[in-house]
């Protein structure tokens, strides 16, 4: 089953690839590796705002780093010229999470997108991970994920 049939069959779609906030590029291709920018928590409301250990509670972060995980394959599919089976494996992702200095539960929080690519992509999810905390991310966002991907 192509990945783009399992998203459908899972009820979602893919929105176009946010554009960058900044000066930088989306993403960078080098060789088979497609470099993804950091895509925030966002979702069709906006940003997903919080801090973890504060306002925001672990389910509500995963969440959050599913809606990344959305935005990382949204790239993904863009440089892969609309074409998201060219993917072959995603290899590793950073995860920063919003959260305060006793909070510790950082990778159950970026488990939202782990989990989330694994049930998409099957093996071709498992990845390499970091999961840290960060005193505050862009726009007061929950999560941020950033990426790395093999395709052909």
């Amino acid at each position: 089953m192509s990945f783009e049939q399992k998203l459908a069959d899972m009820g979602i779609t893919l929105n176009a690839a946010p554009a960058p906030a900044a000066n930088y590029v989306p993403f960078v291709q080098v060789g088979d590796l497609v470099h993804v920018s950091g895509q925030v928590s966002m979702d069709a409301d906006g940003f997903i705002t919080g801090k973890l250990g504060d306002d925001m509670d672990v389910d509500a972060g995963a969440a959050a780093a599913r809606a990344c995980a959305l935005a990382l394959l949204s790239q993904v599919k863009a440089a892969c010229d609309g074409d998201l089976d060219r993917l072959v494996r995603v290899v590793k992702l950073t995860a920063f999470v919003n959260s305060t200095a006793d909070f510790g539960e950082q990778p159950k929080v970026v488990n939202g997108a782990s989990d989330f690519l694994v049930e998409v992509l099957g093996d071709a999810g498992r990845h390499a991970r970091s999961a840290v905390s960060a005193a505050s991310l862009p726009f007061g966002v929950a999560v941020e994920i950033e990426g790395i991907f093999q395709v052909r």
